[in-house]
């Protein structure tokens, strides 16, 4: 018997077959091949076609199921995670009414500093726990002012996974952890954000039904589970946005524990059981996946947008022969700190640790006569960890001692020069394992479904499987010095 696990990302769909009793990770895949395509109509924008997800999904189904040879009796439950952040907004059938607005897209930047303004920092920070900042409600918000004939159409907004479970199931439902990413959940009065449902002029009635994390969230609808090839009435049983997700998969549930990612963005995600806030939103805080209101669990998200992007931008641009591994070693070539060349790597839109702002990208300190190839790429991957380092700063101010992260063997924590930056610069140890977004959704689904009592019993097979302890931290820390010296200066 089987979990099944999706993945709904920017980059790709994922899906997963997680053997039942063992925890194994019996087959997984992801469609495209290549990365899905965004779609930037005006600079800043971030766009995607829900139903492209859909396609890939079912894509993924299909190879998981061919690799096991499983048929759909043996799959006992579906979880669902998904890129945070987005809006997708539906009529009454659950059609799309537009391409989905996506994390990345920083339209709705204005909207939310102006709801900051106009509602005061006492309910945005006390309430939501941050700005309005550029998510899910700000993002409706400009629908109403710039698409007025669709915004009358809509009749539910929603998440991603909320989009992906709709198609699933039929049903329009959310979380509580879902609705406190989009700014709609009010901490202190735990229920939907209503004051600022209101300021935007968003009719109360189109945010979706609330179910839980873990739990029941509707059955497979007969005509879906023919075109997946799965069982009428399979439940999905688990929803998670992909940070939140992450961290369960890596089993951080606990305050003080830490979980971090390097794929097209680049996040670290702590656990806390404070109801806290960072004054200026700098890093966001949301409801965990195992949130109660009678026992706290929030999620401290630091995020960057542009790690994997830098990468892949370096690779296909600076050196498009080399693969990532040769990429790597290339890089490693050049000495700790690149001998003062700097890279920051703020080139996909606002980024929310900066205040918002939209710096793009810059090279500082290139000497024609000292820099090579090498240099430029370990510039790279030193400025990503560097970011993150920054940004752990600001966490470290909301009482986050981060001693050690753990994160999946995947994308930038392949790469030895990156895990040596990162853990040298913040002193911290990195603890890898061996998993990923959609079997931590899979087994995310065997709790929700009562197969497993617990996450310790869902994540019993979690495995550590390299452990790298800080080196050359008195070298990273000047390199750091320096590339903070040089975003002080814009």
């Amino acid at each position: 018997m089987y979990l099944l696990g999706y993945d709904i990302g920017s980059s790709s769909v994922k899906a997963a077959l997680v053997e039942t009793q063992t925890g194994r990770i019996a087959a997984s895949a992801f469609y495209p091949k290549q990365e899905m395509p965004i779609e930037a109509k005006r600079p800043g924008w971030a766009e995607q076609d829900p139903e492209m997800w859909w396609e890939y999904l079912k894509q993924a189904t299909a190879e998981v199921l061919q690799k096991t040879q499983a048929k759909g009796l043996d799959v006992e439950a579906i979880g669902i995670s998904y890129q945070m952040h987005g809006l997708v907004v539906v009529d009454r059938e659950g059609k799309p009414l537009r391409p989905a607005i996506i994390w990345c897209d920083g339209r709705a930047v204005p909207y939310g500093e102006q709801a900051l303004k106009d509602l005061g920092e006492g309910y945005c920070l006390g309430h939501l726990l941050n700005s309005p900042g550029n998510f899910t409600a700000s993002k409706l918000a400009w629908v109403r002012e710039h698409e007025p004939e669709v915004f009358k159409k809509v009749f539910r907004f929603m998440l991603p996974g909320d989009y992906i479970a709709m198609r699933l199931t039929g049903d329009m439902r959310t979380t509580i952890s879902g609705l406190s990413e989009g700014m709609l959940w009010d901490f202190r009065q735990h229920g939907i954000a209503n004051e600022l449902i209101d300021y935007y002029g968003i009719d109360p009635t189109t945010p979706c039904d609330v179910v839980p994390t873990f739990g029941w969230q509707g059955e497979l609808r007969a005509e879906v589970a023919e075109e997946l090839g799965l069982c009428k009435g399979t439940p999905i049983t688990y929803r998670a946005g992909d940070q939140p997700n992450n961290a369960f998969s890596l089993g951080v549930m606990n305050p003080g524990e830490v979980a971090a990612t390097a794929g097209t963005s680049g996040v670290v995600y702590g656990v806390t059981d404070r109801i806290d806030y960072d004054p200026k939103s700098r890093v966001n805080t949301f409801a965990h996946v195992n949130h109660y209101p009678e026992e706290p669990r929030l999620g401290i998200l630091l995020c960057i947008n542009g790690t994997g992007c830098l990468n892949s931008w370096m690779r296909h641009n600076i050196c498009p022969n080399l693969s990532y591994e040769e990429m790597n070693d290339l890089a490693s070539q050049a000495p700790i700190g690149s001998e003062g060349l700097v890279v920051l790597p703020f080139g996909n839109g606002a980024e929310r640790m900066l205040e918002n702002r939209d710096l793009g990208c810059s090279l500082h300190g290139l000497n024609f006569n000292i820099h090579t190839q090498a240099h430029m790429l370990r510039a790279g991957q030193e400025g990503i960890a560097f970011a993150m380092a920054y940004g752990m700063e600001v966490m470290a101010g909301m009482g986050m001692n981060i001693k050690k992260i753990r994160a999946g063997r995947a994308n930038l924590f392949l790469s030895p020069l990156f895990r040596k930056a990162l853990a040298g610069v913040t002193n911290a140890t990195i603890e890898l394992c061996d998993t990923d977004g959609a079997a931590g959704a899979a087994r995310g689904a065997g709790i929700g479904a009562g197969i497993y009592q617990n996450a310790e019993e869902a994540l019993s097979t979690l495995r550590i499987v390299d452990t790298f302890e800080p080196q050359d931290t008195d070298a990273y820390r000047k390199a750091y010095e320096t590339w903070k010296k040089e975003l002080n200066n814009i």
